[in-house]
């Protein structure tokens, strides 16, 4: 009896600290690297790690945890690499620059992150807020609220008067001389100082705005707002401090600069001429298209008093030029990541981008990958994230249909897993 005793005693030991694994059952899986379907295979996730894909349907041992997605498809969990996770585009959002707190930013912010991890986004790359975003990265990793995983600029750098310069529109009393200690720069000096005081606060990236843009209540969105050597001195501070660079930028001038400057990721490229492709091919730049939040301005544009009449101008112009400007740099080769710039229009819709990409003319299988394998090359986690692959993190999604067939489908995910824990299943 006491051998018995000892012997279930070291059962429950060992599963205390082993733990049970989770058997997935998948009717298909996508291999997000060569554009691959599996059928019929079993994931088995040991803590938040994957440890084995096997043919056929297992179901483990009585410990284990056995989910049924055999009429699903499973591909690994999508990475955003452009949101604003603070906020939403709302025709109130510039008078809530005055009246809400820091607080309400945080407690808002909570509940698009988790739309976000629901939508079946894992990790996000959030470019730019007032900061928040770097406490509710941190919040997400201790496990206090549900989200993606957060790669973040903290607050994005600028030019006085620029895109991001953060007392734009206000009266002239209340304006003052934001500094790089705000993230408005206007030497090579201040550019160095603004990415070691992002550094200071806990970013992972650096976010420059290159050029105008779109949302900003200022009368250009497209005019070049760097000079070339202060995009070198902060490319080249980020780079000493392992921090990844991505420029807004609208204009085609201010995204040469930008290029040749050093910048790793060029968001939106709306006026990005055949030059610009070329130069992005010769220094391996990516471009984040961002279509979704092109298409969404413009609607919102026609809407009476939604935007400011400066910004709706803007919105009409420029919003149009996305797509179009996408499908000319993806047949030209230029290299292409996936980001949606969600926020400018609701979170958890970030999946709608795929349809617009392929309606561009990327194949689904090409979108799919830049939204996994390539995204998670750029964030340097393309040994751990992209893939549905042994030793990788246990980030997997499911979905009802074949996404290769009907990309639309990414649009309803119906199962979640971040870090082997389940957050939504059917």
């Amino acid at each position: 009896m006491l051998r018995n005793f000892f012997s279930y005693c070291c059962l429950l030991l060992s599963f205390s600290i082993f733990g049970q694994d989770i058997y997935l059952q998948c009717g298909k899986l996508v291999d997000t690297k060569n554009g691959k379907l599996r059928n019929e295979v079993t994931i088995v996730v040991s803590g938040n790690k994957i440890a084995k894909i096997e043919n056929g349907f297992l179901s483990g041992t009585g410990q284990d945890q056995l989910v049924d997605l055999r009429a699903m498809t499973v591909l690994p969990g999508l990475i955003d690499m452009h949101v604003h996770i603070e906020g939403q585009s709302s025709p109130d959002r510039y008078l809530k620059r005055f009246t809400d707190n820091e607080a309400d930013v945080a407690l808002q912010s909570t509940v698009y992150a988790e739309r976000t991890l629901m939508a079946g986004f894992t990790t996000v790359r959030d470019l730019g807020g007032s900061g928040v975003n770097i406490a509710l990265r941190k919040a997400i990793n201790k496990g206090i609220v549900k989200g993606p995983r957060i790669y973040t600029a903290g607050k994005s750098i600028a030019t006085t008067g620029g895109h991001a310069d953060p007392t734009n529109g206000y009266k002239l009393a209340n304006m003052g001389d934001p500094g790089p200690k705000e993230g408005v720069v206007n030497s090579p000096e201040d550019g160095k100082k603004a990415v070691r005081q992002r550094y200071k606060e806990g970013a992972d990236v650096i976010k420059i705005t290159a050029t105008g843009g779109v949302l900003s209540v200022a009368k250009s969105g497209s005019n070049p707002q760097f000079t070339i050597e202060e995009i070198r001195a902060i490319t080249e501070t980020a780079k000493d401090y392992g921090m990844l660079t991505a420029a807004h930028a609208h204009g085609d001038l201010g995204m040469q600069r930008a290029i040749k400057g050093g910048i790793k990721t060029i968001e939106h490229g709306s006026f990005m001429s055949e030059e610009t492709m070329e130069l992005m091919k010769q220094y391996n730049v990516y471009m984040i298209p961002t279509i979704s939040a092109g298409k969404k301005v413009v609607e919102k544009a026609k809407i009476p008093g939604f935007f400011p009449e400066v910004v709706a101008k803007k919105a009409i112009e420029v919003g149009a030029l996305v797509q179009e400007t996408f499908g000319k740099a993806y047949k030209k080769g230029v290299p292409i990541g996936f980001g949606t710039d969600a926020g400018v229009f609701p979170h958890g819709e970030n999946a709608i981008e795929f349809h617009y990409m392929v309606e561009a003319g990327m194949p689904a299988a090409e979108a799919i990958k830049a939204a996994t394998v390539t995204n998670a090359e750029l964030l340097g986690m393309g040994d751990a994230l992209g893939q549905i692959k042994g030793g990788f993190i246990a980030d997997i999604i499911a979905v009802e249909d074949d996404p290769f067939s009907d990309v639309n489908t990414l649009q309803k995910v119906i199962f979640v897993m971040k870090e082997g824990k389940i957050y939504k299943q059917p």
